[in-house]
């Protein structure tokens, strides 16, 4: 996955995809295994602790799931905004209430608001944007959200969503946006990657992608969101195999257990990346050499094949 312009991407997935895991990546707190991860061109993994320190900590920064748990419940939370401007040199001291206030207010908020009070003295709001607020006081270009919205109420939610669409198009940052929640990826995201065991089995314009899902696990989250229709009755489903860790190490499909749509090279094979329509998909169904040509178009189209009676 690349991003290289002002955007919202979306990593998308169920519990125990690798979301969380690939965000501490980003933001240099893990260690790639294999691959390469890099940042304006810098290996992350060849930074020192003096280069991340000094520059690539001011240039990309994290808001977390709990806010709460961000901030020591014994320290005023205005200490931490002053102790990161401090830390970067983002202003001299004269200027330090000034610069803070500035931030906050652009995140709704004011100096005023949140002096001298506890974590425990904001709302669960409040204390999200204090964090998008901390964020954003280096000025980064990238900011790493992991579920920065799943711990508040829903008429919370959509004013830090829309507050981080306003960042995105007033300055310009840049914003990788974790989440199990399709409908806020839906309706803050320009493109968006579903993960599934760690993989990304299917990325691209967030539109296309849960507009007309291609791959089956994508379909399968979709069709997981409840309709308000008293008409229409929730279809009866067979229980799932349990996920085990075994399944993580396959050298096959990592999908293949939950599949509709399993063929047998699923079982044996891992599937390839291919480009259907705009998109990437990791799957057989879009494999041409599996496949044929012919029913790649029908696939894409929606025209998959019966679902499989999985053993």
């Amino acid at each position: 996955m690349t991003t290289d312009r002002p955007e919202i991407f979306s990593i998308a997935g169920e519990s125990g995809s690798g979301k969380t895991t690939l965000a501490r990546m980003l933001l240099g707190m893990e260690k790639t295994s294999a691959g390469l991860l890099t940042y304006k061109g810098r290996d992350l993994n060849q930074l020192s602790k003096r280069e991340k320190r000094r520059w690539f900590y001011k240039e990309v920064q994290p808001v977390f799931q709990d806010p709460f748990a961000a901030f020591n419940p014994l320290n005023r939370i205005d200490r931490y905004l002053y102790e990161t401007v401090k830390n970067f040199r983002m202003a001299s001291k004269g200027e330090m209430d000034r610069y803070v206030d500035h931030v906050l207010q652009e995140v709704g908020l004011s100096l005023a608001e949140i002096k001298g009070r506890y974590p425990n003295e904001l709302s669960g709001g409040q204390a999200q944007r204090v964090a998008v607020a901390r964020a954003l006081i280096t000025r980064p270009s990238l900011i790493v959200a992991d579920e920065p919205v799943s711990m508040l109420d829903a008429s919370l939610r959509m004013s830090v969503v829309n507050m981080f669409r306003r960042l995105k198009d007033e300055q310009g940052v840049n914003i990788i946006y974790i989440t199990h929640d399709l409908a806020t990826a839906f309706y803050s995201a320009d493109r968006i990657a579903v993960m599934l065991r760690g993989w990304i089995v299917e990325m691209g314009p967030v539109e296309q992608v849960l507009g007309r899902p291609l791959h089956p696990y994508t379909r399968n989250l979709k069709e997981s969101i409840p309709r308000a229709d008293p008409d229409k009755k929730w279809p009866r489903t067979s229980g799932l195999a349990v996920t085990d860790v075994d399944e993580y190490r396959l050298t096959s499909c990592r999908f293949a257990s939950r599949c509709p749509y399993v063929m047998d090279i699923c079982r044996h094979k891992v599937p390839g990346v291919h480009q259907v329509e705009g998109r990437a998909v990791k799957c057989f169904l879009y494999d041409p050499t599996v496949v044929g040509e012919e029913n790649v178009a029908r696939h894409a189209a929606g025209l998959l094949p019966t679902p499989s009676t999985i053993q």
